[in-house]
């Protein structure tokens, strides 16, 4: 561990811009956000529910398009569609369509939430959630995670968590941006100030000379020396500025392994990621599998879910 901390107390780093965008979900021409709201509410009042309409409209829409369409939908019928699709929709599909409705950043602050809600926590979503996000998505998030749940992200991921897995966890949601560091004090500490940094072309660059510099690459360094939340949170740390998209690749891989999928990881993976950089998870899924991501979708789920699921994904590769 002392020479993986020397190694990176030595770096200065670098802050990119904003990351570019390789959606499969992007906005509709020829958009009239009118007749979509009259042909949602004709598809929730139809008996047992035309639940392909709904797929159809809302996976082909951008999110400003969908509040576009429920606006146009209350000023119809008097009634909030999201409450409307509530009472329609049930499941799986449901929890698709709802967390369409929501922004990116609304979807991240929700289930970032859920994952501390209640008695224990789900780790798992709690590290992918904090530890796959940029600097600049964190920051969005701590705001709308305020508006919508009126408390600070970190006092409750604060409450929530202990030891240097909660120390890496506040330092990354609280997005430093200090230059050069060389902070003395524990290896780990030294490990969280680095990783929290977040330059990615920059730690891109350091992991590969690292190998050079050590007999282990940088996933193998953090194996041998610490375990745990902690381990996993900084092996996804070093996958997400590896590579995101296959970080996610993988992910999707792992939870649709069994007969049937984890439906929970593949709606938030699905639903977060449609409209930022799914086309590129996609590619990257396609390279890991030798099959495509919707041709796995299609084997591993079914009905309606298996539907939103293919739609949002945007085609076979």
């Amino acid at each position: 561990m002392a020479l993986v901390s020397e190694f990176l107390g030595q770096l200065t780093l670098n802050f990119g811009g904003s990351e570019p965008k390789f959606p499969t979900v992007v906005a509709a021409r020829d958009f009239d956000p009118a007749k979509d709201a009259a042909r949602i509410e004709t598809a929730v009042k139809t008996k047992g529910v035309d639940e392909l309409t709904i797929i159809d409209i809302l996976t082909r829409r951008s999110y400003s398009q969908r509040r576009e369409i429920a606006f146009e939908y209350e000023k119809r019928s008097k009634k909030d569609m999201i409450t409307a699709l509530k009472g329609a929709l049930s499941g799986s599909l449901e929890a698709v369509i709802l967390g369409l409705m929501k922004s990116t950043a609304q979807y991240d602050a929700s289930e970032i939430k859920g994952s501390i809600k209640g008695l224990g926590t789900d780790e798992e979503t709690l590290i992918e959630m904090v530890c796959s996000r940029s600097a600049e998505e964190l920051v969005e998030i701590k705001r709308v995670y305020k508006e919508l749940f009126k408390k600070e992200l970190e006092k409750d991921v604060a409450g929530d968590t202990s030891g240097d897995f909660r120390s890496l966890l506040l330092a990354l949601v609280q997005a430093l941006y200090e230059a050069g560091v060389k902070r003395k004090g524990t290896d780990v500490a030294t490990w969280i100030t680095i990783m929290s940094e977040r330059s990615v072309p920059h730690l891109q660059k350091v992991f590969d000379r690292y190998k050079s510099y050590s007999p282990y690459d940088m996933q193998e360094s953090i194996r041998k020396e610490v375990k745990g939340d902690l381990e996993k949170s900084f092996l996804t740390l070093v996958e997400c500025f590896e590579n995101k998209q296959q970080y996610f690749a993988n992910r999707l891989s792992e939870a649709m392994k069994g007969k049937s999928a984890k439906e929970k990881v593949v709606t938030r993976i699905v639903v977060s990621r449609c409209e930022v950089d799914l086309m590129k998870i996609r590619t990257e899924f396609k390279k890991l599998n030798q099959k495509s991501l919707y041709q796995t979708i299609a084997e591993h789920t079914k009905g309606d879910y298996q539907k939103v699921l293919l739609s949002l994904c945007g085609g076979d590769d």
